[in-house]
Order: C-alpha cells, then structure tokens, then sequence
C-alpha cells in the first residue's frame, strides 16, 4: 500500500514514523508532504527512504491512501487543491483534523460527478510513534475490505477500534486528550516523590514502571481495577489511607470532569 501523508506535524510525522517502523507498509512507500521544510528534513534524516515533499498535488498521485494531518482550518483548502487529481476508484481517503467529520469531509471531496472514495475519519493518539497508539475510526462509503486495511494498519501502530461517529468526542477525551492526563499524572506523582526524599529522575522511573505495571495486570487479568485495588488496600492500611485522602481531595470527581469538559458540546 502506498500512503501519502499530508502534514508532518505532531501527529502527521508521528504517524509517518510509526507506519515506517511496522511490516505493512515499506518505508519506500510512505510519502509525506509539508510545505515546512525543517519537518521533512528531520523525517528525511531518520528515514532516507521515505519520500518527502512540499508539494501536495504530486504526493498525492498514484496513493492508495491519502491521510490528512493538518489543522482543521486547512482541511477544505487542501482538499480543494488535490481533489482534482485524486483517483476516487483507487484511494482510501482519511484525516485526522479534529472536530471534521465525514459528513464534512464528503462536502468538501464531492466534484459533483457521483464518484467518493471510502471515507475515514480517525482520531489516534501521539503514542502511535512508538507503536503504541490509541486510534478511532469511523468511516462512510467504505467496505469490510477497506475497514480490515485500515484496522490492520492502525492495530500494528498499537489499537485500533471501529466506533460510531457519535462517539468519537467521548472517545478523543479518553485517549487523545487523555495522554495528556496521564501524563499529567506521571508529573504528578513524580513531584510527590521528589517531596518524599527521591531524585527526579528515579520518581519518574518507579512512576512510570508502576503504571506500566498496572496496565499490564489489568489486560492480564481483564479484572475491574477495584479488583486490583483490593488486593492491596489491607484494613488500616497505607494504601486505603492515601487513596482516602486523594478521593478527600477530589481525584476521581475531577479526573471524570477533566474527560467531560474536554467532549465539544
């Protein structure tokens, strides 16, 4: 499958660098282009093989899947620039661009001629650079064979997960926004222990491996995290009395605000 990738920003170059890392796609094949030439140079010096460019409308010739990864406000632009040159028999087109849905993307790729390709709109997350993604996809005019290739793309780069369009706002609070908070987290408690005598650098380490750990036992085990919590919440315990005073101060009541204030009304 040869892939063009317009726009090497944050998620665009994360997701040019992950798809070069898996086995589905050969480096060769991925083509990104970017009219800031400092993005391409780095994608270029990491993988000489990969295609880079600035411009659009020849990037975009012989793709079997164009992915937009620009801002939402550039998204019409571009798609008014290349639509012309697309081959709507041939390419999956697919973006990225928060808050543009398929109806939109549909508005903006229709010529008027009857032809649209299968229509993707994905919101995956920045851990996809290492293989480690959270991505949601939904789709229009696309078939079980298109939705397997592009599941099997993205599952490679971490999880993929076919979802209703109605969903994908509560689904980009949970993971897309949602990194950030774990991350926020891992700030967190690495903070709590530096104050409790440790090095930075060592409380970010233990932090991050617990956590890790944590996950690891849930998909192990796939048990309810209270389950877990149980196992080590001994009566009069430390553990109960740190998440009592965490709970004191509203950890669970403003991690569930945080997700819902991040969902557009």
């Amino acid at each position: 499958m040869k892939i063009t990738i317009i726009g090497a920003g944050n998620m665009g170059g994360a997701i040019a660098r992950g798809l070069a890392k898996g086995s589905l796609v050969n480096v060769e094949d991925i083509t990104v282009a970017d009219p800031n030439k400092k993005c391409l140079d780095q994608l270029a010096e990491e993988y000489p093989a990969m295609k880079v460019m600035n411009d659009n409308r020849e990037a975009v010739k012989n793709a079997d899947m164009v992915l937009l990864a620009v801002k939402p406000w550039l998204v019409q632009p571009v798609i008014d620039d290349i639509k012309d040159v697309l081959d709507y028999n041939q390419i999956i087109f697919a973006s990225i661009a928060a808050g543009i849905g398929t109806e939109q993307l549909c508005q903006y790729l229709d010529r008027e001629d009857g032809e649209m390709p299968p229509v993707y709109y994905l919101i995956p997350n920045t851990a996809i650079s290492v293989m480690s993604g959270m991505t949601f996809i939904t789709s229009v005019y696309s078939t079980p064979e298109t939705d397997a290739r592009i599941l099997a793309l993205f599952d490679e780069l971490g999880k993929a997960m076919l979802v209703e369009e109605r969903l994908i706002g509560a689904c980009m609070a949970m993971a897309s926004c949602g990194i950030a908070y774990v991350m926020r987290y891992i700030r967190a408690a690495t903070e709590g222990g530096v104050e409790l005598g440790l090095y930075a650098h060592d409380a970010q380490a233990i932090i991050m491996q617990t956590m890790k750990g944590a996950v690891d036992l849930l998909a192990a085990t796939g048990n309810h995290p209270e389950v877990e919590i149980d196992k080590v919440t001994t009566p009069g315990g430390i553990t109960i009395k740190g998440l009592n005073a965490m709970e004191e101060a509203g950890f669970t009541n403003s991690v569930i605000k945080g997700l819902k204030a991040s969902v557009k009304k």
